[in-house]
């Protein structure tokens, strides 16, 4: 029986999240959210003063490899893949079978 509450449980909190059938998205951030940041978190360093070139490439290089290595994800998806390691594999399974399944039926 809990089961079932556990499972109703879980698919009103998915009807009520912002997140709505948008679990996970890439995260979006550009060089100067990156400059941003280091001043928040290290002031006086001069890091707030004009960046050479060297700097803004770096911090480019930074936000453009994050994004393609991160995501930002629904707390109710991210909470459900670490308690059920099968649902993890299983979406792994599809995603390394993507498109062979339309190549066998050619």
């Amino acid at each position: 029986m809990s089961d079932v509450l556990n499972e109703a449980h879980g698919i009103a909190q998915c009807k009520d999240c912002p997140w709505y059938k948008s679990c996970v998205v890439p995260m979006r951030f550009t060089a100067e959210d990156i400059r941003r940041q280091l001043e928040q978190s290290a002031p006086g360093t001069g890091v707030s003063q004009p960046a050479d070139l060297g700097i803004q490439n770096l911090l480019s290089s930074m936000a453009i490899a994050a994004q393609n290595s991160l995501l930002e994800g629904c707390p109710i998806f991210i909470d459900r893949l670490r308690t059920n390691p099968k649902l993890a594999q299983h979406i792994k399974q599809i995603m390394q079978n993507w498109g062979k399944e339309e190549e066998q039926d050619k």
